[in-house]
């Protein structure tokens, strides 16, 4: 049995901010798929079969962006009318005839998710057609539609467009409400502005408002944060998720650290390390929790029930999820997608679909009116085969999901495992218990306040224990059974 401390964790007085080095990665996960290539043909055939996932999701990406924030190494597309334009009628076009296929329409939908980018930089007109092709999926009653974005630019013409065309909650990046903080960030509009028009927005009688919080921003001192976690409780949202401060190359922070400079405010130059990271964390917790207000994961809390995170929570549960749009991610008949993020690529799929569709459309038409043996036939129409990658079907994705949305919402149900699976980890578990980042009862791993924030090394640090001690194949098979 091979037990590491990238596993584990370590052995500390003060687990929440010791038990591991540094959170590395926003998300965990582990191998066990291989790249496959989809013929043109098989590619047709996808979209004729019907889907049979239990629960479904649509994620639609926009990437476009007006701003480069000094926290983001995924910076795609520079805002542009025209770029967007483009863009938009070809999206809102693939998304119509996807709508009609026997993949789309033979399990409904449980929640839509458009992100970005900043989607919310897209026209009133855009949002409204956009809404229009995502109604003619078919979708659950009260699915959750999301429209992710930015408040800057949200104005009340694109805010009705939304809610009168089916978005019915909307999150929103503020990261920080501190002004000066904000700016060093790149973001826009103060404080002020954004309380108000959280405010505002808020007010809406079935419109779930959630807003993003970063925690460790440079200029961010802990009375900052503080004051940030008591402007969302007077903003009036309903949710908000608290991210820490990720160390990603490629950003402008990251690119600023290399020369030994720090991107703060004009008032201090303070960078949060992973210790005061981890009491930041646990500040933002306990602040709601004494609100009463619900933890639905560990990043994620809640004002009341009109806020439901239905994307995602089932995002980690491993659901199929059929991905529109560059750089957008999901999966379909199993098989992981993720479709290349170069849009000229894309566009560039779409020009020569076009001109196949018409080539074989003209031949159809002009073809001989005697007999012929092969008759010319025009392919029925399915969304452009974009650039991406495609993945293989995990074959432990039903464990994986299991352990993943357990671990994400501090609690998992051990009776989900098999006993097999259950007595395999419980080396892992018991050692998260010792180092006080879980506690063990009898049919539950619950994690405690450092576990939560640690729950991503301790995924990966799962996923990392499974690889290097293997199950047997029959344990496997009995825990994919349960699973399923």
């Amino acid at each position: 049995m091979i037990l590491t401390p990238t596993m584990t964790g370590i052995a500390s007085p003060d687990p929440l901010q010791h038990a591991f080095k540094v959170k590395s990665a926003p998300h965990a996960g582990r191998s066990g798929s291989r790249p496959v290539f989809l013929q043109p043909e098989q590619w047709q055939q996808w979209w004729q079969q019907p889907s049979q996932a239990t629960e479904r999701a649509l994620y639609i990406h926009i990437p476009f962006c007006r701003k480069r924030c000094t926290f983001c190494n995924f910076f795609e597309n520079g805002t542009n009318p025209q770029r967007i334009n483009r863009y938009m009628q070809r999206l809102t076009e693939q998304l119509k005839i996807a709508a009609d296929t026997p993949l789309a329409q033979s399990q409904p939908f449980n929640t839509v998710y458009v992100g970005g980018g900043t989607p919310t930089d897209i026209s009133s007109n855009e949002v409204k057609l956009l809404g229009e092709a995502i109604s003619r999926f078919p979708l659950i009653e009260n699915a959750e539609v999301t429209l992710e974005g930015r408040l800057n630019g949200f104005d009340d013409d694109k805010w009705h467009n939304s809610t009168a065309n089916g978005f019915n909650r909307f999150s929103f990046g503020v990261q920080s409400f501190d002004t000066q903080v904000r700016q060093a960030a790149g973001r826009f509009d103060d404080k002020d502005f954004l309380l108000n028009r959280l405010n505002q927005l808020s007010q809406h009688p079935s419109a779930s408002i959630v807003i993003d919080l970063i925690f460790g921003l440079p200029g961010q001192t802990a009375d900052i944060w503080q004051q940030d976690l008591q402007a969302v409780i007077d903003s009036g949202v309903h949710g908000v998720d608290l991210y820490q401060l990720i160390g990603l190359s490629g950003t402008r922070i990251d690119h600023a650290r290399e020369k030994g400079k720090i991107l703060g405010t004009a008032l201090s130059e303070y960078q949060a390390d992973s210790q005061a990271r981890a009491n930041m964390y646990a500040s933002g917790a306990n602040h709601f929790e004494s609100q009463n207000w619900q933890r639905l994961s560990s990043c994620h809390w809640r004002r009341d029930s009109r806020e439901r995170s239905v994307y995602n929570s089932l995002a980690k549960s491993g659901i199929e999820i059929l991905p529109f749009g560059a750089g957008a991610g999901g999966s379909i008949h199993g098989h992981g997608c993720m479709n290349a993020r170069d849009l000229k690529q894309w566009h560039l799929a779409h020009d020569e679909a076009s001109t196949e569709l018409e080539t074989k459309s003209t031949q159809a038409v002009q073809a001989p009116s005697v007999p012929v043996q092969v008759p010319v036939q025009v392919p029925v129409q399915v969304p452009v085969q974009v650039p991406g990658m495609l993945m293989s079907p995990n074959p432990s994705a039903s464990l994986d999901a299991i352990l993943k949305r357990g671990l994400d919402s501090g609690k998992l149900e051990l009776n989900l495992l098999s006993s097999n699976m259950t007595q395999h980890l419980m080396p892992l578990f018991s050692a998260w218990q010792i180092n006080g980042l879980a506690t063990l009862h009898k049919n539950t791993l619950a994690l405690t306040l450092a576990g939560r924030f640690w729950n991503v090394n301790m995924q990966t640090g799962l996923f990392e224990f499974l690889a290097e001690n293997p199950i047997t194949v029959t344990q496997e098979a009995a825990s994919q059974s349960l699973a399923s």
